[in-house]
């Protein structure tokens, strides 16, 4: 049976603010969206955030705010990160930070309570699907700790057990979950190691960088 693919908020190591949602793929997703404390024009609101990158935030608000609004968004606790509304699109208000802000740091944990596991992180990178004895080139699109969502237009199996291949990571054993237009969630046997994981993904952050920098 295949499971519907839920919605999480999407971290993302490019620089840039994050674009206008795609519809038609939003409305196949459960959402389960982190929340947000946001001080606008004086007051103070919750609000969704869907996606969160280096440069800015992709939130769903609850009352309508002007694009050149300033605001900041508690991303961390006591930690406001401030920025201007650059666009609104139905619901949706892309939010361009004031300075970079480092997307790894934010999702360390803190030196108290329990170690969360690290959320999903956008990807642009080249992964390799093993299907029985086929071996799949794909886009790798995120990745967590417990799984990976790729995209590639050989199909796949829901319910295949197959291996996945990321460049300077250990194959990772898993189960595709779901598959929606070209797109397929695979979810791995065990979890990644998250120092190991942190590593990999410091270096595609210092890639992403280089990219930018051209």
């Amino acid at each position: 049976m295949q499971e519907q693919p839920v919605e999480t908020t999407l971290y993302s190591l490019a620089a840039s603010t994050p674009r206008r949602p795609d519809r038609r793929e939003s409305e196949r997703f459960l959402s389960l969206l982190r929340v947000g404390a946001m001080v606008v024009e004086g007051r103070r609101e919750l609000c969704l955030i869907r996606n969160i990158s280096a440069g800015g935030m992709m939130i769903r608000a609850y009352s309508p705010i002007p694009i050149g609004t300033p605001l900041s968004v508690e991303l961390k606790q006591g930690d406001p990160v401030s920025g201007i509304v650059q666009w609104v699109d139905e619901g949706m208000t892309g939010v361009a930070f004031d300075a970079p802000i480092d997307v790894l740091a934010l999702l360390a944990p803190s030196d108290e309570g329990p170690r969360p596991r690290l959320p999903r992180i956008e990807l642009e990178c080249t992964a390799w699907v093993r299907q029985e004895s086929e071996v799949i080139r794909s886009r790798a699109l995120n990745i967590s700790q417990g799984g990976i969502r790729i995209e590639t237009s050989a199909p796949l199996t829901v319910g295949a057990d197959v291996v996945v291949t990321l460049p300077g990571l250990t194959p990772a054993a898993g189960v595709v979950k779901w598959s929606n237009a070209g797109a397929y969630g695979i979810g791995f046997n065990r979890a990644l190691i998250l120092s190991e994981l942190v590593h990999w993904l410091k270096g595609q952050q210092q890639e992403e960088q280089r990219r930018a920098a051209v």
